[in-house]
């Protein structure tokens, strides 16, 4: 649904140049397909849906894109598929690239006022989706879920003292910790026919040591969607134990076919008020590079002590991008994830039934696989290879920096290492499937191909 935000679309283009401003996004076609729809909604004929084409192959190399270009720069051009780092190779929503080129046809970037259609448009997003109320007042702007963790920490965990995590868990949370001084506490999970839980007798054990808990909800790169039961047992240890929940919600838009995702701000309202849960698009929508996000907490006490670590410097084109997909983006992110769990199942069984020594299950959520690839490992010697290398290595090699090397030569993929997700990421990869099948199934059959070659 279209909404105003000050500037009507349909006089702002036709003060500012239509045509300039429709070739800046190639939508002469697109303003004639939003006239029609309008019409069609006039008539109380309903809208029209788009259809979009995740099947593009849409070429991100030469951009300074860090999931191909800086992969390129490591292992060399012949490489044919980055599927590392968690970003998405799709053409953006539609309605995000109209509602940036429309602002910047005004050639003006002084400071931006932020009214409440931002804020607004969260709470909208997150009532609509997940039918979780959030008091608007609440809701404060970081420009990044990492800067809004780090202020947690500087409120939580003083320098030097531990911070739990489940691991494997997402790398970035270590970069987090360092900066802000403080000591990773890893509480491995089990895995169970495929699965991974909650080790409850380690947690219990290692909550009582730390000052805060970082839970990653879903869970990056093992993919976990928890449930309520799970995030209200890990939510009451914690309250037990006066450690506050620090919830990055960042993938949480996207779950796999019969799975769920349960924001930890909708359990028991006691747990809830002993977290701080943080939450961006830039997932959703493929909008890193733009630096906005948010957190908020029901607990008073909570928001006046982050809020004194906290400063935004937000850009107009990144808050302008975050409000259009809040606003517009449904439609266009329910194709994708029809998408991408096809992108799932497709790795799962072709894995599962032409790659021998790698094991995938399929994720519950996310757009990462989370291979385990041990007995790949063993057959190319990883271990031998890299015992031989630190001999005279100027920095250490990590048997699955081997193999990272293997497969960027042998099946011209890059991955990411499994050790950088903390305990229990040893002897896996982390594979992003957010691209073109086209491009999922040339990895897949480049992968098996290299094992076949064994």
């Amino acid at each position: 649904m279209l909404r105003n935000h000050g500037l009507n679309r349909r006089a702002f283009l036709k003060s500012t140049g239509a045509t300039a401003v429709l070739g800046a996004v190639g939508a002469r076609s697109a303003l004639a397909s939003e006239v029609a729809a309008a019409d069609v909604a006039r008539a109380g004929l309903g809208a029209v849906p788009e259809e979009f084409d995740f099947d593009e192959v849409y070429d991100r190399r030469g951009t300074d894109c860090v999931k191909w270009d800086r992969a390129i720069e490591q292992f060399g051009p012949e490489l044919e598929v980055g599927m590392g780092i968690a970003d998405m190779d799709f053409r953006a929503a539609p309605c995000i690239t109209k509602a940036i080129a429309e602002r910047a046809a005004h050639e003006n970037w002084g400071y931006q006022h932020r009214d409440s259609s931002f804020t607004d448009a969260v709470v909208a997003w997150n009532q609509r989706r997940y039918d979780l109320d959030i008091d608007p007042s609440t809701i404060v702007w970081t420009s990044g879920v990492h800067p809004g963790i780090i202020a947690g920490l500087h409120t939580f965990a003083p320098p030097g003292s531990r911070v739990l995590m489940t691991t494997p868990t997402y790398n970035g949370f270590y970069s987090d910790l360092r900066f802000a001084r403080n000591v990773a506490e890893d509480s491995e999970m089990k895995v169970v026919d495929g699965v991974y839980e909650i080790d409850w007798d380690d947690f219990e054990r290692r909550v009582q040591r730390v000052h805060a808990f970082i839970l990653c909800n879903p869970q990056n790169p093992t993919g976990n969607c928890w449930s309520a039961e799970d995030m209200t047992r890990m939510g009451e240890i914690c309250l037990e134990h006066g450690v506050p929940v620090l919830s990055d919600e960042i993938h949480c838009d996207f779950v796999t076919k019969g799975q769920k995702y349960t924001p930890f701000a909708s359990l028991d309202p006691k747990v809830v008020d002993n977290s701080v849960t943080f939450k961006s698009n830039s997932k959703t929508f493929s909008l890193a590079a733009n630096k906005v996000a948010w957190y908020f907490s029901t607990n008073p006490a909570f928001m006046t002590r982050l809020r004194q670590y906290t400063r935004a410097d937000l850009s107009t084109i990144g808050m302008v991008a975050a409000r259009a997909a809040n606003d517009e983006g449904d439609e266009w992110l329910d194709q994708l994830l029809v998408y991408l769990d096809g992108n799932h199942d497709l790795a799962e069984t072709y894995i599962r039934d032409n790659v021998p020594g790698v094991t995938y299950t399929k994720a519950q959520g996310t757009f990462l696989a989370w291979l385990d690839m041990g007995d790949l490992m063993d057959r190319i010697d990883a271990q031998g290879k890299a015992d031989y290398e630190n001999r005279t290595a100027a920095q250490p090699v990590s048997p699955e920096s081997v193999l990272q090397r293997w497969l960027a030569e042998n099946a011209r993929i890059y991955l990411n290492n499994g050790p950088s997700y903390g305990t229990g990421g040893e002897r896996h990869m982390r594979m992003n499937i957010a691209t073109s099948r086209t491009l999922v199934k040339r990895a897949l059959d480049n992968l098996s191909s290299a094992v076949a070659e064994l």
